[in-house]
């Protein structure tokens, strides 16, 4: 009779339920600096808890769920993991406020092969940043270890979040009319979109170490690397946006992520308009330039996958007190454009093309 095999365990199957438990016990401290007066739970139950604000008559709760993508890789050939939790934050919540919302509260669901805490704790770092800055609690969320399916390094982050808006103050793009400005609110970096095709130009797959490390300049060997500048953190522009609503009377906002400037504000405007934009009136990231540089990249194909610069464009009848407003928080802003009638669909137009 042969002997029998040895009982087996979870972290023989590669999961680690003492490095969830570290994980936890490190984050929870950072979690609860989050937690506003809504909060009723602290974390650790199966769902969490938050009352709604008082002082609506007709409250509208909005929701927006989101990655950050590719720009994950970037983070892993990097090992740097500080800013990636901040990103998801700004890639969520700048899609509720463009209806005018608040952001409330905010969930994250992290994958990943194996569980390292200090990885985990780092992320979670720049989460909790990100959160602090839009006002929002982090009232819970899931890590899931996934060893056989997702290589050891691998992790994968995605978001959820829920904000509120007083129904009569719902921004729909219905009220946007030929004569607005279009004020663009400035992005330094890339956000979290277009990264495969940065990735591609950027990063030499034999040698992505080298490549990340690379001066991303050829004129500035001592100025930033190729990851600094594709890891440049994201603004969080709820607060400017939440700035300018109780200031200036806003039409339409649209968030410049995947589809670019002529992908995303058309979906803020109503038929019979268009964006009429002047590029000369902001200055892009070099980083866009080099990429263009490097991988011969179309202008057209520039516009349709990058931000070119904007992370937000807002269309408004008081330009200048929106870019008052958004400047007391923090937040660049600039005249880029402006509404004007036409003929079928919303799009964009740019002047250097007519």
């Amino acid at each position: 009779m042969s002997d029998p095999k040895p009982a087996a365990t979870y972290a023989d199957a590669g999961v680690s339920l003492d490095a969830g438990e570290e994980a936890v016990r490190r984050i929870l401290p950072m979690l609860r600096r989050t937690h506003t007066p809504g909060v009723i739970a602290d974390i650790g139950g199966f769902g969490g808890l938050f009352e709604l604000p008082s002082g609506y008559e007709r409250p509208v709760l909005v929701s927006s769920t989101d990655g950050v993508g590719t720009k994950l890789e970037v983070a892993r050939l990097a090992d740097r993991w500080d800013t990636v939790g901040l990103d998801l934050v700004a890639m969520v919540v700048d899609d509720l406020v463009c209806c005018g919302a608040k952001p409330l509260f905010f969930l994250d669901y992290l994958a990943v092969g194996r569980l390292d805490p200090d990885r985990v704790e780092l992320l979670m770092s720049g989460l909790v940043a990100g959160c602090e800055t839009a006002g929002c609690a982090l009232v819970g969320g899931e890590m899931a270890e996934h060893p056989g399916t997702m290589d050891p390094d691998a992790l994968d982050v995605a978001g959820f979040a829920v904000g509120v808006v007083e129904r009569d103050r719902l921004i729909t793009g219905d009220a946007v009319a030929p004569g607005d400005s279009l004020v663009g609110l400035l992005s330094p970096g890339l956000r979290s979109n277009g990264f495969s095709l940065a990735r591609s130009v950027l990063i030499d797959p034999d040698d992505p170490a080298g490549s990340l490390a690379a001066p991303a300049y050829a004129d500035a060997p001592a100025g930033p690397s190729v990851a600094d500048e594709l890891l440049c953190p994201s603004v969080i522009y709820s607060p400017a946006v939440m700035a300018m609503l109780d200031e200036a009377q806003v039409n339409s906002i649209a968030h410049i992520t995947g589809g670019g400037l002529v992908g995303n504000v058309p979906r803020a405007m109503p038929e019979g308009t268009e964006a009429r934009l002047d590029a000369t009136t902001w200055e892009r990231p070099r980083i866009v330039a080099e990429i263009a540089r490097r991988g011969n990249v179309a202008e057209d194909e520039l516009r349709r996958v990058f931000n070119l610069g904007i992370g937000m464009v807002v269309a408004t009848p008081d330009p200048d007190v929106v870019i008052a407003a958004v400047r007391s928080v923090g937040v660049e802003g600039a005249i880029i454009g402006e509404v004007a009638p036409a003929d079928g669909p919303p799009q964009v137009r740019f002047s250097s093309d007519q």
